[in-house]
Order: structure tokens, then C-alpha cells, then sequence
């Protein structure tokens, strides 16, 4: 399409664009990083719904009506030797209150797994702090999480996850092997902002593992986090790297400030500028799953809803890493009252029906 007669889309031309973009989205076309830059500029309430409504048409064009529900538990916390600014479990930085306990029992994750599974979540992932196995001395602690994955395979009907950190070839062959068939290794913001959250490891060495994770067939889930300090443009980078990795799930993170790190001081993001965010993200990537994650009931509150309106088709529910999430309960609930029905999302790719 010809580019805005300015740097701003409002009025009839913001509509008309939309639906421009809507239409080539829904064909197979990609936004460019250009086209997509340009839609940052929307503001205000009412224009930002406008883009909501628009990411909501491909949500519904492209991936359907149903929300992907998943769950996670913190099989190993605190003490983490890495520095990332926003994390409770950082030795560099702990965080008040933050849980510090080493790996737990397989009984207790199984026993963990059977409760998501009852709450209605698909997927359960396991998550451990730390850089990852690729830079453990010993197998111990991964070889045990590998049986547990074996074990709640065959007890369960969940879907068993990882989120361990970084792994080499090998070692994603074997989880792959054990059974999982997604793991997260959120990218967190875009390459350029990344040195300003994280030093101790660099934003390439998680490509690297997403990578690695693609190559042995296991599906990756990554995102990041809005309310890091990044510009629209950081945004705009994350979602087409993530779009150029071809992952399959995108969790959205909403920053939830924790006592103690570098960004407990963070302004907490603004409800619309989060769900402006959710909206350019499903633009940009029309087939991923698009998960609410960390943060939807604190930064969100009674417009934790207008996520689903913004793109969002998946979300997880309970409780996350080191903070309380609302009873599934609720979650199921506000679904019912969206028309949207809880369960597994088709990846990108599958056909819809």
C-alpha cells in the first residue's frame, strides 16, 4: 500500500488502512517493519481499539476461536546466576520474598501436573532458574527432569513443557526423546535493548537455542516482556525476529515490578499501551499463538479482558514464576462471558475449521 499522507494514521485514513492491512494479512502477506512502524504511532483510546479490532479479525481469520491453555511450575528457585533485571530469582539481585529452594521432587511436579490438569490447562511446563543445562557439570538434575517428563506423560494427559535455559543439540534431542514437544526461551526484548537487561549471557546465545530446540523438531516458545524500558521500535524487532525463528508460541509478558531488582522503580505500563502492543504483535505474527503471561491482572485489571479483543489466544492460568495469578476458575469464566472456548490452539500452519 501507498504510505500515510503523514507519520500519523487517524480518522478515515487509519480505518482505511487497517482494513488494507487486515486483508493482505489474512491472504498471506507480512507486514513490513516500516508498515508496522507506522502503526505505533496510533494513540489515544479509541484509535487504539480501532487497532485492537483489526488484530482481532486475523486472530479469528488466522487461528480461530480457541485459547490455548497452558500452566508452569517452578521446579528449582532463586540463587540464579544470571543478572536479568527484571527476575526475583537473580542472585545479583534477590528479590523480597522470592522463593529459594532446590529441584523438587518428580512426586511433587507429577502431583503439580495433575492439578493443571484439572484447572483445564493442556500444557505444563516445567520451568528451572539458571543459564541451563548446557552449562552444568553434571546430568543429575537434567536427567531427572527428563524422567519426570516420562512420568507425567504416562500418568497424566497433559502435555508436558520445558523452559531450562540453554541447551545444546544434544541435549534437545534428548527432550525430545523423553517426550516434550515445546520448550520456552523467551528472547525478552529486542537484540539492541537486550544489554540493558541482561550481561551475563548475550541475546544471541538464546537464538542459539531456539535454534537448536527447531532443529530437533521440539516447537519454541518465546517472547518477551513490555515495560522493560524499550521503544516501539525494540517491539517491532522482537516480533519479527520472533516471526523470522518461525516460533510457534509468543508469550506476552507484562511487567509486574518485583522489590529488590533493577526495575522495581519501572512505571507500570498503561492498560492501552499494553493492549496496543498485544494488537501490533498479532499483526505482525497473524498465525502464532499469542499467550497472555506474567503481569495481565496487575497491569490489566478489569480490562484484562480486552486482551483477548487485542489478538491474544492463549494465556496461562494459575499461578506463575514467583507471583499469584487469579483461580482458573475466573479465567475460565471471563472466556465464557468473550464467546471463546478453553483448550490446545492449533500451531501455525494448521489448517483451520
Amino acid at each position: 500500500m501507498a504510505p500515510p499522507s503523514s507519520d500519523r494514521l487517524t480518522g478515515t485514513e487509519l480505518e482505511n488502512s487497517l482494513n488494507t492491512f487486515v486483508r493482505r494479512i489474512v491472504a498471506g502477506e507480512r507486514l513490513t517493519k516500516a508498515e508496522a512502524m507506522v502503526l505505533t504511532t496510533i494513540e489515544g483510546e479509541a484509535d487504539i481499539l480501532r487497532l485492537c479490532a483489526a488484530a482481532e479479525q486475523v486472530r479469528q481469520a488466522c487461528c480461530g476461536n480457541t485459547v490455548d491453555l497452558c500452566s508452569i511450575v517452578n521446579v528449582k528457585s532463586g540463587n540464579c546466576s544470571e543478572n536479568c533485571s527484571f527476575c526475583a530469582q537473580s542472585a545479583h539481585h534477590p528479590g523480597d520474598n522470592s522463593p529459594i529452594y532446590g529441584l523438587k521432587s518428580p512426586d511433587e511436579i507429577l502431583a503439580q501436573a495433575k492439578s493443571a490438569e484439572l484447572a483445564g490447562a493442556k500444557r505444563f511446563c516445567l520451568v528451572s532458574q539458571g543459564r541451563g543445562p548446557k552449562y552444568q557439570h553434571h546430568t543429575t538434575e537434567f536427567e531427572q527432569i527428563l524422567a519426570t517428563v516420562r512420568q507425567i506423560i504416562a500418568q497424566t494427559n497433559i502435555k508436558p513443557c520445558c523452559a531450562l535455559g540453554e541447551v545444546t543439540p544434544e541435549q534437545a534431542e534428548a527432550l525430545r526423546e523423553a517426550g516434550v514437544t515445546r520448550y520456552n526461551h523467551n528472547l525478552e526484548t529486542s537484540e539492541q535493548h537486550f544489554p540493558e537487561i541482561v550481561t551475563t549471557h548475550t541475546w544471541r546465545d538464546r537464538v542459539e537455542t531456539i535454534r537448536n530446540l527447531k532443529a530437533a523438531g521440539i516447537q519454541a516458545c518465546s517472547g518477551g516482556i513490555f515495560g522493560l524500558g524499550e521503544s516501539w521500535e525494540d517491539r517491532v524487532d522482537l516480533a519479527l525476529a520472533l516471526r523470522e525463528l518461525a516460533v510457534e508460541s509468543v508469550p506476552l509478558n507484562l511487567l509486574n515490578p518485583r522489590s529488590g531488582t533493577p526495575l522495581d522503580e519501572n512505571n507500570a505500563l498503561d492498560p492501552y499501551e499494553a493492549l496496543k502492543a498485544i494488537a501490533l504483535f498479532r499483526l505482525l505474527l497473524p498465525e502464532q499463538i499469542l499467550r497472555y503471561a506474567g503481569g495481565r491482572e496487575a497491569v490489566m485489571g478489569e480490562l484484562q479482558h480486552l486482551g483477548f479483543k487485542a489478538g491474544i489466544n492463549a494465556m496461562l492460568i494459575g499461578h506463575y514464576l514467583t507471583t499469584l495469578g487469579q483461580p482458573p476458575a475466573a479465567d475460565h469464566a471471563m472466556l465464557a462471558n468473550l464467546g471463546l472456548e478453553g483448550g490446545e490452539a492449533p500451531i501455525p500452519g494448521e489448517q483451520q475449521t
